[in-house]
């Protein structure tokens, strides 16, 4: 191994000791998804060559509305992991309804939820993009895996990743026992531990978030974001910086790192729609991953990790990052429920803009 390092199954294998229930067919789970996106991280840095026939004609996605290299990345993870025997059933964020592989002589223990190619629109402009991914046990019972076996909330979750394809290509997983950072070396073909035991900074100057929808955000959301912008002459006392990747996983990734937080909140273009972020293929294992470095995962108003879905593919806002910031957050939001946030609730308030016109 290149200097020493653990590859990702030499890290399982000594999380084994500990935890019996991940051998098996779960670190060969784990080992088929790594193999996915490994494939995609070659897909992806081809760009748009990788979307060419031999002739020379561009692919074009069957349903004109997917992103082809989406596509494809989803058929990858479908080609890797369907075949080996651990799974009972796969959803991915772009398939409508459940896919279950092929029968084998048994049915798989687990179950695979993905969101095969996050921040796709970034492709065309050669910037970062990502991969999630969630396992979850599959319910013992005879009959055949339904939808309603996914719907479990986050803390049933047994592991959860996500892959960044960026500069480098780095795998971030956790199977209940910590966040770790392996980074691919293309030399030998194998994802290497350089980031182990992963902590999200306790303080941070720095938040996510798309401000072009800041006309549709709810008071509490304005009222932080306000509060940042303000810098030290506010009451934070300090300056923020401002970013947003327009990919969850380049966001998420840059939080884990350097601090702050991300804030996908409920806004009010659709208001019968509690959020806009998959619960079950994108916030549950981000969730995860951020709490098992330290943080927290919040609609504002309740942990994301306890939310029991009653939909496949279940939207919610989601805020995660630093604990205190979350904390500030989800005070807001009951602040602004019990009519304490004065200041904030008046009729001025929902006129301001981030944006000053004079």
């Amino acid at each position: 191994m290149r200097f020493g390092l653990t590859n990702v199954n030499k890290y399982l294998t000594g999380e084994q000791r500990s935890n019996p229930a991940i051998a098996g067919d779960f670190s060969m789970l784990i080992s088929d998804v790594v193999r996915s996106c490994k494939a995609i991280s070659q897909t992806v840095s081809l760009g748009k060559l990788t979307l060419r026939k031999e002739d020379g004609a561009a692919i074009v996605p069957q349903d004109g509305t997917t992103s082809p290299l989406k596509e494809m990345a989803n058929q990858i993870f479908l080609h890797h992991c369907e075949w080996g025997g651990h799974l009972a059933a796969i959803s991915s964020a772009e398939m409508d309804t459940i896919y279950t592989p092929p029968s084998n002589d048994r049915r798989g223990n687990y179950l695979l939820l993905f969101d095969a190619l996050d921040g796709s629109s970034n492709i065309d402009v050669n910037l970062s993009v990502g991969s999630i991914f969630s396992v979850l046990r599959c319910p013992e019972h005879s009959g055949e895996v339904t939808t309603k076996d996914f719907l479990q909330p986050g803390t049933a979750q047994v592991a959860a990743g996500y892959t960044l394809y960026g500069a480098s290509t780095i795998l971030v997983l956790t199977v209940g026992s910590g966040t770790h950072g392996f980074t691919l070396d293309r030399e030998i073909g194998e994802f290497l531990l350089t980031h182990p035991h992963l902590r999200i900074p306790e303080e941070t100057r720095s938040f996510a978030i798309n401000t072009s929808k800041e006309r549709f955000w709810e008071p509490p959301i304005r009222r932080y974001v306000e509060e940042c912008l303000a810098g030290q002459s506010g009451i934070r006392g300090k300056d923020f910086n401002m970013r947003w990747a327009a990919a969850m996983v380049a966001d998420v990734h840059r939080i884990l790192m350097r601090g702050g937080i991300f804030l996908y909140p409920r806004d009010t273009r659709e208001p019968g729609t509690p959020g806009r972020t998959d619960l079950l293929h994108k916030a549950n294992p981000m969730a995860m991953i951020i709490e098992q470095a330290g943080g927290m995962a919040s609609t504002g108003h309740e942990r994301i990790s306890t939310i029991v879905p009653q939909e496949l593919h279940q939207r919610t806002p989601i805020i995660l990052g630093s604990r205190a910031e979350i904390e500030r957050i989800e005070r807001y939001h009951a602040e602004y429920a019990n009519g304490d946030d004065k200041p904030f609730s008046s009729p001025l308030f929902s006129t301001r803009s981030l944006f000053r016109t004079n």
